[in-house]
């Protein structure tokens, strides 16, 4: 593929004015320097430029769609290797550093981000992820097929960087690579500087700090650099003198991607978005001048349409006018959608509204700070905004009560608290622990006397009531699972909910939940001898409308209020809840479907008829359904929509649902909805909104945060440090890194920004169609391998290993070019033809692809076969061996499976959690291999049995840890041992242990938050900790290498020596 450099610097491009940055411009990143260090090469705004290394007016090289990173000078000065994205993943290219046409040199789906050439600029260096998490390559600069550097599947090799003597330096943790802007880690899978000679075929280690040493560079004279944060907690320059660390910076602010000239003279790095030069022989550090054109689009106007993107509506009283949030913005039409208007908006984000009484005042909660807080304003958009909150936590889940006198909502981690809708004022009524997201609403009782609400014990949900006039909480259900999203029925005599009543909803969320009622009182049903007594009873005489019209025309009215008292004159009896706490619980009856899983009910009173909303998939779909309730009739269930819901609400006799984003009128009696189109387009700033998101995601850490001494870190120093960068922000990317940066200060694990706007995503993408084997390193089209189960390995499929294959879908290959150019489409395709040349003839074979990640999959699975082939032949097929790749519930699974198929024929266990990546099922393995022999049974004639049928516990138990078990394997691991259960063999777990969820923001970016710690019954803090093994058994990257497993061999030869 080729693409042509830019020439020079653009003052316009397209009419859009191009300015010289005034002040330092920043946010420029990945430099690189030439041989002599005299040309500077960088990336910014997805460009590279280049510039002078003294500073001066720097020239965009590239001008491609996406981003350019990762620029490296060849040694002899005359090419630039980068990595690119124009087609959706990150590819190879390089050009003439003087000017001229780009090539791309690697093709396949995988993220493929360059390292370094190798000294006699023919051969790059990149990191892959087309073959697992990450690999090390070589591709020639002249092109062909790239080679993978080291075998075996977890070698995870990354940054390498070939020394003049042909020894190759990488790390081997994704700590200093996908991780880097995670500060002060320390723990097993740190990253060290560690080295390969192709020569010798030796390893060798050259750091061992117990934190992060990482991005290795090195000059002509083989001195090597890199960053260390061993000094002062932040990532300074280090240089290996005579093969010991040597402090050469000590900044306070951490330095980034240093790349020194291979004349040694130089050396480039980045520290606080900016670029800095080191002068190894003065030692001094100095800042070069760089004048470059920024296209400052960010804070244009970007258009918007609310069609199909509404967050959260209310109706008013009078039926006639809506309001609703797209985007963060307010908006007020009238209930047909045609008449719209944007309120005035204030940069911020509003999430919830609601219309006063006087169907002319909105109530909405808007972000202060970065928390939501309550304000008012006219619903014609005139006059000034009242904030009624000015709290630093999150206000949200509003409810008014009948009358809108007064609105209950949940504040921060720990407030329920009462708005009184005439003052204004807010009080809290009720502390206790809510946790600040994930929520149920709270609500008032029919009569307005009540507040419901959930709060937390031990981990679950339980319905708590708190009566207004005695100020009295009392827990309705204390349980040791969840009962959530409840509300009243409204005639108050049920409260309905959702829950799982035998199964805590933590660790794995709330599974098969059914809908609930709990009747407040132990009242009868109607009965039918009374209705039809009053067949035959005297009726009440009522005034007649006829009656009501004469009189109301004496004093004056009209037809119009006639009508008015017409339609409200039949009311029903006041409500008036009572709760009697005997034998509550007994008076809970399930009302949905007994399979599937149901959850969010909603009750409706339409004359006799009360209405159960939920969402179900006891038809196999998420769909919304009703159940109706009717004296004397049977109950029926019937699907209302095929999808969930978001909302779903009632003004003036007339209901309103949110379904996908789009506002709809429901009626009730025919069960059917009509869509009300609603059309408006509107203009937002990203520049507002990116400011925005940062302070929202700021304090949604600082409110819900595990730990409250945030790892020792001053979280509100941090934010200070970080937001003057706001104003440099131009774009999505810098945005991105600028929150993780700001997020990896905490030192904590499962944190994260993730961002993809529409102006970032590309027409088109490739994908790689694998078919299912592993080729030849020197001779790229011959097959080496065949992965077992893929569609290589089909009957039918005639492909052997030696086999090499000629022509893909007719095109004959070139075996100078990339392999993956033949395979990698923009999708995946149905059918591959291949022509493969096998003993001097020609075959033509079909094969049905798949995609790059379930190959991947596939290779995974080979080592687990291999580890139970070597597993059997150690010990004589004694021992079972399972292995799970995730703490997830396929996973589990297959742990089950293979405890199913093995456990009862072996006399002992082998459960290996290495690289096992998490997930929240530790408790049912757990469970599983706590069990018990307890009792024996026999059928007459028979043989003995034990209960239970599986025993784990009674034989030897192996759990296999390293130094990436991670998250929910770490849980299961302390487990293991507190349970003593067996023994643990292998190397201290990573440290990345703290349970998390995400939240998302105004435009779908979300951030992840670890919001629960765990800790050992001794309390500590496993994310400090980690889990140690019993026995310590190192593989180093040379057993991967060469197929040696020192830790599985431990593990049996300890269960056959526990079974001698």
């Amino acid at each position: 593929m080729i693409k042509k450099f830019l020439l020079g610097t653009c003052l316009t491009l397209c009419g859009a004015v191009l300015t010289f940055a005034q002040q330092k411009p920043t946010f420029l990143s990945h430099p690189t320097l030439s041989p002599d260090g005299k040309i500077l090469v960088f990336s910014f705004e997805g460009d590279l430029w280049k510039v002078e290394s003294e500073g001066g007016v720097a020239v965009r090289l590239t001008g491609m769609e996406g981003n350019e990173i990762n620029p490296r000078i060849s040694p002899d000065g005359k090419q630039l290797a980068f990595s690119a994205n124009q087609n959706g993943n990150m590819d190879v290219y390089v050009m003439p550093l003087a000017g001229g046409d780009i090539r791309q040199l690697t093709s396949h789906e995988g993220a493929d981000e360059i390292d370094s050439w190798s000294w006699d600029s023919k051969t790059l260096y990149f990191t892959s992820t087309r073959y697992n998490r990450m690999s090390s390559y070589q591709v020639a600069a002249t092109g062909g097929t790239a080679k993978r550097l080291f075998p075996h599947y977890f070698n995870y090799i990354s940054q390498v960087v070939e020394t003049p003597s042909g020894e190759l330096l990488f790390n081997d943790s994704w700590e200093g690579y996908s991780s880097a802007n995670r500060k002060r880690y320390k723990g097993a899978f740190n990253p060290d500087i560690k080295s390969y000679n192709p020569k010798t075929k030796a390893f060798k280690q050259y750091t061992d700090y117990n934190g992060k040493d990482f991005w290795p560079t090195v000059d002509q004279h083989g001195k090597i650099y890199f960053v260390s944060d061993q000094g002062n907690a932040e990532y300074n320059l280090y240089q290996l003198i005579n093969d010991k660390p040597t402090a050469l910076t000590s900044f306070k602010e951490s330095i980034k991607r240093p790349a020194v000239a291979a004349n040694g003279k130089t050396i480039a790095f980045e520290k606080g978005y900016q670029l800095f030069l080191y002068d190894v022989a003065s030692k001094k550090v100095t800042q070069p001048n760089i004048a470059l054109s920024r296209n400052q689009v960010l804070g244009k106007s970007k258009e918007f349409n609310v069609n199909s993107n509404i967050s959260y509506f209310d109706v008013a009283m009078d039926g006639k006018k809506m309001a609703f949030v797209s985007r963060g913005e307010l908006f007020v039409s009238d209930s047909e959608g045609k008449f719209i208007r944007q309120m005035p908006s204030q940069g911020q984000r509003i999430m919830e509204v609601k219309w006063l009484k006087d169907n002319k005042t909105l109530l909405y909660s808007q972000t202060y700070q970065g928390y939501l807080n309550w304000y008012t304003r006219s619903a014609d958009g005139t006059g000034e905004v009242k904030q009624l909150t000015q709290d630093l936590r999150n206000n949200r889940e509003i409810t008014f009560n009948a009358d809108k006198s007064q609105a209950v909502y949940l504040s921060g981690r720990d407030e329920v608290r009462v708005l009184d809708l005439t003052s204004l004022k807010s009080k809290t009524v009720v502390k206790d622990e809510l946790w600040a997201f994930q929520n149920s609403s709270p609500s008032f009782s029919p009569d307005g006397k009540y507040l419901l609400f959930t709060s937390i014990r031990n981990f679950e949900q339980d319905i708590f009531v708190h009566q207004l006039a005695s100020n009295q909480t009392t827990n309705l259900t204390n349980t040791g699972v969840s009962e959530t999203s409840p509300s009243w029925s409204p005639d108050g005599k049920y409260i309905y909910f959702a829950s799982n009543r035998t199964k805590p909803a933590f660790p794995t969320g709330m599974q098969n939940s059914s809908i609930f009622r709990m009747a407040l009182e132990n009242f009868d049903e109607p009965y039918r001898n009374n209705k039809f007594n009053e067949l035959f009873s005297q009726p009440v005489k009522k005034d007649t409308i006829a009656d009501k019209k004469t009189d109301d025309q004496s004093k004056g009215k009209d037809k119009k209020d006639e009508k008015a008292i017409a339609t409200h004159t039949p009311s029903d009896k006041k409500v008036v809840v009572t709760i009697d706490l005997q034998g509550l619980r007994d008076r809970i009856e399930q009302v949905s479907p007994a399979f599937g899983t149901q959850s969010d009910p909603i009750a409706i009173q339409k004359g006799e008829k009360n209405y159960v909303f939920f969402s179900s998939n006891h038809e196999g779909k998420y769909s919304l359904y009703r159940t109706i309730y009717e004296p004397f009739e049977t109950s029926k269930t019937e699907k209302v929509i095929e999808s969930g819901i978001n909302q779903f609400t009632e003004a003036n006799g007339k209901y309103f649902i949110l379904n996908k984003g789009a506002i709809q009128k429901y009626n009730i009696e025919q069960n059917k909805l009509d869509a009300i189109n609603i059309n408006f387009k509107f203009n937002r700033d990203l520049e507002n909104e990116f400011k925005q998101m940062f302070y929202e995601t700021w304090a949604g850490l600082e409110e819900n945060f595990y730990d409250s001494t945030f790892h020792g870190i001053d979280w509100g120093v941090m934010k200070k440090k970080y937001e003057p960068y706001l104003t440099g922000v131009n774009n999505r990317s810098d945005l991105r890194i600028l929150l993780n940066d700001m997020l990896g200060e905490l030192n904590s694990s499962h944190l994260g920004f993730s961002s993809m706007g529409a102006e970032e995503r590309k027409p088109f993408g490739f994908v790689t169609n694998e078919i299912g084997v592993l080729f030849n390193q020197e001779n790229p089209y011959q097959i080496e391998h065949i992965v077992d189960n893929s569609p290589a390995s089909r009957k039918g499929v005639d492909l052997k290993e030696g086999d090499e294959i000629i022509a893909v879908n007719g095109n004959k290959v070139d075996p100078k070019i990339d392999r993956d150019v033949y395979f990698t489409w923009p999708s995946l395709a149905e059918e591959v033809q291949l022509t493969i040349k096998r003993a001097g003839k020609e075959i033509m074979v079909n094969i049905r692809p798949l995609t790059s990640t379930a190959f991947k999959d596939l290779i995974y699975d080979e080592w687990i076969k291999s580890n139970r082939g070597k597993v059997d032949t150690w010990s004589k097929s004694r021992i079972a061996y399972s292995h799970m790749k995730n703490m997830g519930g396929p996973e589990l699974q297959r742990f089950l499976i293979d405890m199913a198929e093995q456990e009862n024929n072996k006399e002992g266990i082998i459960l290996d959690l290495r690289y096992n990546t998490g997930g929240n099922v530790h408790d049912e393995v757990l469970r599983f291999l706590s069990q018990r022999p307890y009792l024996q049974w026999q059928y007459r004639g028979g043989k003995m049995a034990p209960q239970s049928n599986f025993a784990p516990a009674s034989k030897p138990i192996v759990l296999l840890i390293n130094e990436q078990s991670l998250s929910d394997a770490e849980m299961t691991a302390a487990g293991f041992k507190e349970l003593k259960l067996g023994k643990i063999i292998g190397i201290e777990t990573y440290r990345w242990i703290i349970f998390t969820s995400a939240k998302g923001l105004v435009d779908g970016s979300n951030y992840r938050l670890p919001a629960w710690g765990c800790y050992t019954l001794d309390g500590k803090d496993l994310e400090y900790t980690g889990v140690a093994p019993d026995i310590f058994v190192h593989n180093t990257i040379a057993d991967r290498s060469n197929d040696r497993d020192p830790q599985l061999e431990r593990a049996v030869q300890e269960i056959l020596k526990d079974l001698k």
